[in-house]
């Protein structure tokens, strides 16, 4: 059903059709632009599950057969993650390699990954930011250098690839948090650092991980309203004003007062 669901509002991207959905924009961007760069011309209805895709290119978007594109791509891309951020937080091979053993037969990930939905992106952001946020805290010992400041950016761009994806992204949102605020309260009450260096601590975590993760998820939506520039079933839910600027709105270009 979810398949159905969001492969249509991919074709919706690619018709550039408005729509409205409780979900971010993000995922079904994403969904959208895989499509759209594998060929497939959005003229598929989704009408119901189990319906047949024929001679209709899908495979940019689903990923079958081996063929690892896009969400099966990004749902394999969670046994690197795991696998990593274990051997950083353990510094043992074993424990990496039980772990990434562990995700590779699980039923779920697999399912999850082989079908068009939000799921295999969302988690590979969600574990991108786990994955940011652990090699960030093993460069604490060398701070504002080059692997630090790309740990701590990365950290951000997954954080808002989480929330661009489904609101539930807010809890990396908040776990991250909590452990940046335990990263300055040590900083704080470490007594060899002057509150110049701690204030230089704190605002790097502001703008890597407030600033920037809220400038891309504003920008996410900029481009949304920018390609879903014709009238579609999401029109009802936006103001007459808003409307009128929609191609194929009976309020296109009307004049009416404010």
């Amino acid at each position: 059903w979810d398949e159905t669901h969001f492969g249509k509002m991919g074709s919706y991207y690619i018709n550039r059709t408005f729509f409205f959905d409780v979900h971010p924009p993000l995922g079904k961007m994403l969904i959208g632009l895989a499509g759209y760069l594998s060929g497939y011309d959005g003229t598929f209805p989704f009408q119901k599950p189990g319906d047949r895709y024929e001679q209709h290119n899908y495979l940019g978007m689903r990923g079958v057969r081996f063929c690892r594109l896009f969400c099966a791509f990004l749902g394999s891309c969670l046994v690197p993650f795991a696998y990593l951020t274990v051997l950083e937080l353990s510094k043992s091979l074993p424990a990496a390699l039980l772990t990434a053993f562990i995700l590779i037969f699980d039923t779920g990930c697999i399912t999850l990954s082989q079908y068009i939905l939000l799921d295999p992106i969302l988690m590979f952001f969600l574990m991108g930011a786990v994955l940011s946020m652990v090699k960030c805290n093993s460069c604490a010992d060398r701070p504002f250098s080059a692997s630090w400041w790309f740990w701590l950016s990365l950290t951000g761009v997954n954080l808002a690839g989480a929330m661009g994806v489904k609101f539930v992204g807010l809890f990396v949102v908040l776990l991250v948090g909590l452990n940046t605020i335990y990263d300055l309260w040590d900083l704080l009450g470490n007594l060899s650092l002057s509150l110049i260096v701690f204030g230089k601590h704190l605002l790097a975590r502001v703008l890597c991980l407030i600033v920037l993760p809220l400038a891309l998820y504003t920008a996410v939506f900029a481009v949304h309203f920018a390609v879903l520039n014709k009238s579609g079933p999401g029109d009802g839910f936006f103001s007459s004003a808003f409307q009128s600027q929609l191609i194929g709105n009976n309020l296109h270009n009307v004049s009416i007062p404010e």
